[in-house]
């Protein structure tokens, strides 16, 4: 039976059917309105003080909390996920326009067809498993459903946030889990072949990319004021491989940086290439003919001209200069978390799934070094 308290503040009861409830272990569960409106039930209270003591919490809150926040929460509640996600979305100043494109292609290819018309505050963790369920269904392929569902979770804890959702949708639910192809890895002998058969310019992309593990975008803004010591390298911006626009760093606000080790190699190679064709006047080395800056097109038209000179006919992309960086410094022993900074990954877990089996022999390796310990 529930013990009714104060009007606006909820109830406590249990819900065994024990003839003395004030005396069995059952544990109580309260229920109330939120500041939304809607009905919660909670449960899991070991005493009736401890049900008493979180109603009182919640309707403090409630009086507490300004009329205007309060209906905010509400307007929030009651939007279209679609209208929310495109606001959500003109909020994330700091994403790059290929961030942008990306996102929008996610939602309007995955995530808009099946949960535009839901109003924010009835998502649940069911409505998201349902989801994840559909795009099963659907056959999407494992890192689309993983982008989707990514995207998802940044739209609706934004949203948790600013109280238009009042419980964690995503409790207890299993995300989708992609697990990266096995990559292709150049060899040492292939990439000094694609900087003979490649441009001065080429040659600076594989330098940066392979010996620094910079992006393409990043290559493309390679500057001689970024060597900050002798065997440093500051990543400070890309350049859009679209729109040939300077822009912030992947994951990054304007202003943010990562710094990476940088080999003399590679530091000879920026200078030498200075002295031979100079730089504009902020010290940027890379441009055409039409631009000041690189873009994928360049890129892509040089790297498969210089791959048809070399002789190299296995897959391999640009994108293999950056594993090649990672395999050689998991080679030397260097710990995969410095690596995953130095690589600019946002989450170590994907460094992990892409790159541990590099790692050489780490448990053999750490039992020796234990039993030296010992």
């Amino acid at each position: 039976m529930a013990t009714q308290l104060v009007r606006g503040m909820g109830s406590f009861f249990k819900n065994c059917a024990c003839a003395r409830q004030n005396r069995c272990a059952h544990p109580y569960a309260v229920r109330y309105r939120d500041a939304g409106g809607r009905q919660r039930e909670e449960t899991g209270y070991a005493t009736q003080q401890a049900a008493l003591d979180r109603l009182t919490k919640v309707y403090e809150e409630k009086r507490t909390a300004p009329r205007a926040q309060a209906d905010l929460k509400r307007e929030i509640g009651k939007q279209r996920f679609g209208h929310y996600a495109s606001t959500w979305l003109t909020r994330q100043r700091h994403y790059v326009p290929g961030s942008v494109r990306s996102v929008t292609q996610v939602l309007n290819g995955q995530i808009l067809p099946v949960l535009e018309s839901r109003r924010m505050n009835t998502f649940t963790a069911t409505v998201v498993d349902d989801f994840i369920m559909s795009m099963e269904e659907r056959s999407v392929g494992l890192a689309a459903q993983q982008n989707a569902f990514d995207t998802l979770k940044k739209i609706l804890l934004d949203a948790r946030r600013r109280g238009g959702i009042t419980s964690d949708p995503f409790d207890g639910v299993i995300p989708p889990e992609y697990i990266p192809r096995k990559i292709t890895i150049p060899t040492l002998d292939e990439i000094h072949a694609l900087k003979a058969a490649g441009t001065d310019g080429l040659r600076i992309v594989i330098d940066l990319m392979s010996g620094c593990g910079l992006r393409n975008g990043e290559a493309y803004a390679a500057n001689l004021e970024r060597m900050v010591a002798d065997d440093v390298y500051r990543i400070t911006e890309q350049i859009e491989g679209r729109t040939r626009e300077r822009v912030p760093l992947k994951h990054r606000r304007a202003g943010e940086f990562r710094e990476t080790p940088m080999p003399w190699t590679v530091r000879e190679s920026l200078l030498r290439y200075e002295k031979e064709h100079g730089t504009d006047a902020n010290g940027y080395l890379l441009r055409t003919q039409r631009s000041p800056y690189w873009a994928h097109t360049t890129l892509e038209y040089q790297w498969g001209a210089a791959k048809k000179r070399a002789g190299i006919t296995r897959r391999l992309t640009t994108y293999s200069l950056r594993h090649f960086f990672a395999s050689n410094c998991l080679a030397m022993g260097i710990p995969i978390t410095d690596v995953a900074e130095w690589m600019g990954h946002r989450n170590i877990n994907m460094t992990f799934k892409i790159y541990r089996h590099l790692m050489p022999a780490s448990i053999g390796r750490a039992a020796k070094l234990l039993n030296e310990g010992l």
